[in-house]
């Protein structure tokens, strides 16, 4: 059994698809921490059936806790029509309060309380994002925390490892790696401020992940599935 962290992303899917591919039996986690939106608590659901998922749970968080992000309810809006350079500089105000090393706490406690010894996670340190929880060395530290912190690393029976296969990995070798696993992206949810209903969610085509999940599809030369409110620009 292997816990996935499942977002109902583009990057999320690839992991859980990978994940399936190497035999496991995949206990999928979804957080709804007070975002803007809940298309892609939909997304993950509608992923986690697709690609198998063993089980998939749905677990809410105090929103009060992420607050100051502009992914949260009544927070400022989310800035749309940079540039590379821009979004290359600094941690972005869509930064959520330490969203990662949250949901890969109670990934472990998930997964000692099961008794699976891996945790998959979809991060990714190559394209632009400037979160500091999404690089390698945050990963590092979570594992030594895994270790140190839980019962099974303490007495040596065991020890939960935390997976990040895509965090050296460009949008491009995610979307080639994904289609060749059958993840079906149009299931898939990235924009951080959409229109229209969940069952059919129209992306705005100007925010980082929509830029940064448009050039993705073009440089794999694939198909992108999106439906965008503005054609925008892949930057």
């Amino acid at each position: 059994m292997a816990v996935i962290l499942l977002s109902g992303g583009l990057d999320s899917a690839t992991v859980l698809a990978l994940a399936r591919s190497r035999g496991h039996r995949c206990l999928t986690l979804t957080f709804d921490y007070g975002q803007r939106h809940r298309h892609e608590l939909a997304a993950a659901g509608a992923v986690a059936r697709a690609l198998g998922a063993t089980e998939h749970r749905e677990i809410v968080l105090d929103p009060r806790a992420f607050a100051g992000s502009a992914l949260t309810r009544g927070a400022t809006g989310v800035p749309k029509g940079r540039s590379e350079s821009e979004m290359g500089a600094g941690v972005p105000v869509t930064y959520v309060p330490a969203r990662n090393l949250v949901f890969l706490s109670i990934a472990v406690a998930t997964a000692e309380s099961v008794g699976a010894w891996e945790i998959h996670i979809g991060v990714n340190a190559v394209d632009y994002s400037g979160y500091p929880d999404c690089r390698p060395a945050f990963i590092e530290a979570m594992q030594r925390a895994a270790r140190l912190g839980t019962r099974a690393g303490v007495e040596a029976t065991g020890s939960v490892t935390i997976q990040a296969p895509l965090i050296a990995m460009s949008k491009a070798d995610i979307i080639r790696l994904g289609v060749s696993l059958g993840v079906d992206y149009s299931l898939t949810h990235s924009c951080y401020d959409p229109a229209g209903p969940v069952e059919k969610p129209l992306a705005c085509g100007e925010c980082d992940a929509c830029v940064l999940r448009r050039r993705g599809f073009e440089a794999a030369r694939v198909p992108d599935p999106t439906r965008y409110a503005t054609q925008g620009r892949s930057r």
